[in-house]
């Protein structure tokens, strides 16, 4: 189902505000590796926001992630207090890994393989 135009205004308004929050508290740069929000997704009744954080030389991924969501209370705490005069709602915060990086790598990989394999065969 296709996000309305609301839907993907809030989502926006949310990134923005948790990505300058995450900055703020520190969370973007840890242990020589960057955290940032590549996009949250709300749901129809803007009640709830999927946040996907995007992690580049993160050594334990799931370990950062159980981190966060330890202090997701916290986080929905500060962006309440970023976006009372927004929204009537702060809505409830959920937090997953957005592998798109990964995938994106690992095809890029794949198309070096064939394209050696068709050297390889031509030569």
């Amino acid at each position: 189902m296709e996000e309305t135009k609301r839907q993907k205004q809030v989502g926006q308004l949310v990134q923005e505000e948790l990505s300058a929050i995450f900055i703020r508290e520190g969370i973007n740069v840890l242990k020589g590796g960057m955290v940032s929000i590549s996009k949250v997704m709300m749901t129809p009744d803007l009640l709830e926001a999927r946040v996907y954080l995007s992690m580049f030389q993160i050594a334990d991924d799931a370990a950062l992630l159980h981190d966060i969501k330890a202090r997701t209370s916290e986080w929905r705490n500060l962006l309440g207090h970023r976006v009372k005069h927004q929204l009537r709602r702060v809505p409830e915060l959920h937090f997953f890994i957005d592998d798109t990086l990964d995938y994106v790598f690992k095809m890029e990989e794949l198309f070096k393989k064939i394209n050696e394999e068709k050297e390889n065969k031509q030569a």
